[in-house]
């Protein structure tokens, strides 16, 4: 028999898996698309708010940027750059002030030299130190911080270029010296060999092998080793760029004496020009300002700057304010060391989230630039017509009838009893049935027989409805007055809810969306969702309405329903030509035109709702005027509630009600 063992798929995302809900993301995207935002701008948007809704209070880009500015307000605040010398300059003081009390007491005249060659050291502290290093001390505890300093100064230097060196030299042990000399000659011997690019991955690991208690980071690599390396001399650069002249001077000083003694300053000198030609991209030499109080080691003060490179880098991507951003600049270490596991798990979820965008098929790529694609535009439609229907009052909102619609309409269902004329199918089920409980009630005797006879009363219908098609008109103003106004988000909204309602509950109805300004034009609603406002004049109702003629005599046999929405009055028209006149205010010939148009309207039975969206002396008296001439209707809704009378008058006209 065969056998069987189950697991965890390990082969790829789970195909059984729900596919990730993006809905309330692209809602959200598709909000501000409709306020007139380009699709990438509104993608970057989002993701700087952070997920709508989330209820693991997911963190946005803007929440990360903030943290790490607070972090690098924070290091800032942490000391000064100038520890170590402040520390050099205490133990220097102190190891001369030692040596001074040994020689006083002596009458000698070697120790009268002696303090003479204290008193003539040079005020700069590398010079000083230079001179005391072949001193002769005669105070022992003198010569002790002496030593002290040296070491001082070796391990700072040593652990500002190599984090966790000061543990490495804390026994100050002569062979621990030896040992650093020997890594970094092997280290720029590597550098060198990858250089001329015979590196392999096997040296590296080798060096590892050999010398990697000195690397607590533990790279994998080169190229992470060369990474951690650069950073930290670079915040070593900028340390000296921040000290004043005079203390970088001094500071410079003291490192070379101490490298020289040490045996590494050849060693240390190709070192760092390896690596400043390896990471040029890094800020060599830029002054960083510490604001602290406290007196930070060169180690602690290169770590902390390390640090503040990272976060201003870390910061500039997180912004995505330069061309071509992308959630993808981010290092996830950089923020995994700045912020902390849940922030990269923030991340992780922006990214998968515009990744999903992507490939569910909403957001599309075309020539470096984001477009809503119509399987959004038609979500986005969707949720336009879910808001608009949640406003409406309860009752009937989607379906519209006409009774007695014969052997051509859709069954609704239920059955009633034959009428003479009907032309509906006959319920066969339900009309023998009434047969057999008509017979079953007849007296004994009665000599009627067996069997069941049919009598007309037993006669069933199946009820039917007829569903007239309809060819839909909305003409929507484009002007720059709508967006002004702020009517423009709302107008777009509603064409799109009134296009998703006609097609998924209507099909038979032909819907064409007529934008117009100084021309007009028809519009996809993949177009309308995405569509900017034209910077033009002009209010080109007359052109609109000579195209939303062709439509309705393309379909002579259904019902007309003619939608405007509009915040001004016609002020352009058509010309012989085909081009646009405009004028303002408006010319006898544009008005006289458009009431043409309006005219040929009532002529094919069309009637012309208009939604006003502001309430201007001239626009009220021209829709009043077509109202009396054309028998339409006049709403002036608020911006908000737009979606709900233009939806809700579609359907009163379908169901043929007067409300």
């Amino acid at each position: 028999m065969s056998r069987y063992r189950y697991g965890a798929y390990h082969e790829g995302p789970d195909p059984l898996a729900p596919p990730y809900d993006v809905r309330e993301a692209l809602d959200a995207l598709g909000d501000s698309v409709l306020e007139g935002t380009r699709p990438g701008d509104a993608l970057r948007e989002l993701l700087r708010r952070g997920l709508p809704n989330d209820a693991r209070n997911r963190r946005g880009l803007d929440d990360l940027l903030r943290e790490v500015r607070e972090r690098r307000r924070e290091l800032r605040g942490r000391g000064r750059v100038d520890g170590t010398l402040e520390q050099v300059r205490a133990l220097l003081d102190t190891a001369i002030g030692q040596e001074r009390a040994e020689l006083f007491p002596d009458p000698s005249d070697d120790a009268r030299l002696r303090e003479a060659e204290l008193d003539a050291l040079p005020s700069d502290t590398a010079q000083a130190v230079r001179r005391l290093s072949d001193y002769q001390w005669r105070s022992d505890a003198a010569r002790r911080t002496f030593q002290q300093l040296k070491d001082l100064l070796r391990s700072e230097i040593l652990d500002s270029r190599f984090e966790g060196m000061r543990q490495a030299l804390a026994n100050q042990d002569p062979a621990a010296m030896e040992r650093v000399r020997d890594m970094m000659a092997a280290l720029n011997g590597m550098l060198d060999k990858d250089a001329r690019g015979e590196h392999t991955q096997e040296d590296f690991d080798r060096f590892m092998e050999e010398y990697g208690e000195f690397f607590p980071e533990n790279p994998a690599d080169l190229d992470e080793l060369v990474d951690s390396l650069a950073r930290r001399a670079a915040a070593m650069d900028r340390l000296m760029a921040s000290l004043t002249p005079e203390q970088r001077a001094e500071l410079s000083g003291l490192m070379d004496q101490v490298m020289r003694d040490a045996g590494l300053s050849l060693e240390m000198t190709r070192l760092t020009e390896s690596l400043r030609v390896r990471r040029p991209d890094l800020a060599w030499g830029t002054p960083e300002q510490m604001t602290g109080d406290e007196p930070l080691g060169m180690g602690d003060a290169t770590g902390a700057l390390a640090e503040l490179a990272d976060l201003a880098e870390l910061e500039a991507t997180l912004g995505q304010d330069y061309p071509g951003a992308r959630l993808d600049d981010i290092d996830e270490e950089a923020v995994r060391r700045a912020l902390g596991r849940s922030a990269v798990d923030d991340l992780a979820a922006l990214r998968r989230l515009e990744a999903e965008l992507e490939r569910q098929g909403y957001l599309q790529r075309r020539r470096g630039e984001l477009e809503l694609t119509p399987k959004a535009v038609r979500r986005l439609g969707e949720t336009a017509l879910r808001r608009v229907f949640s406003r409406l009052t309860a009752g009937r909102a989607g379906d519209h009838d006409q009774r007695d619609a014969g052997q051509a309409g859709e069954l609704t269902g239920s059955t009633r009893e034959w009428r003479f004329g009907d032309e509906q199918p006959i319920d066969v089920v339900r009309t023998v049935s009434n047969a057999v409980r008509r017979s079953a009630m007849r007296p004994a005797g009665s000599g009627e027989g067996r069997g069941v006879r049919l009598s007309v009363d037993d006669f069933e219908v199946k009820e039917t409805e007829r569903r007239s098609a309809a060819a839909v008109c909305l003409l929507v103003d484009l002007s720059y007055s709508m967006v002004l106004r702020g009517t423009w988000a709302a107008a777009k909204q509603t064409t799109l809810a009134l296009h998703t309602l006609v097609t998924s509950s209507f099909p038979q109805d032909a819907i064409q969306i007529i934008g117009f300004s100084n021309y007009a034009r028809v519009l996809h609603p993949t177009e309308m969702a995405g569509l900017d406002w034209d910077m033009v004049q002009g209010t080109n109702l007359h052109h609109a309405l000579m195209i939303a003629g062709r439509h309705l005599d393309r379909h002579p046999d259904f019902e007309p329903i003619v939608l405007v929405v509009t915040d001004g009055e016609p002020t352009a028209h058509l010309r012989s030509d085909g081009r646009s006149w405009f004028d303002y205010p408006p010319s006898a010939d544009t008005l006289v035109l458009t009431t043409a148009e309006v005219d040929k309207m009532t002529r094919r039975g069309a009637a012309l709702n208009f939604f006003m969206l502001a309430d201007d002396r001239r626009l009220v008296a021209f829709v009043d005027e077509v109202a009396r001439r054309n028998g339409g209707r006049v709403f002036a809704p608020d911006a908000e509630r737009l979606g709900e009378y233009v939806v809700s008058d579609y359907l009163r006209v379908r169901r043929g009600r007067n409300r």
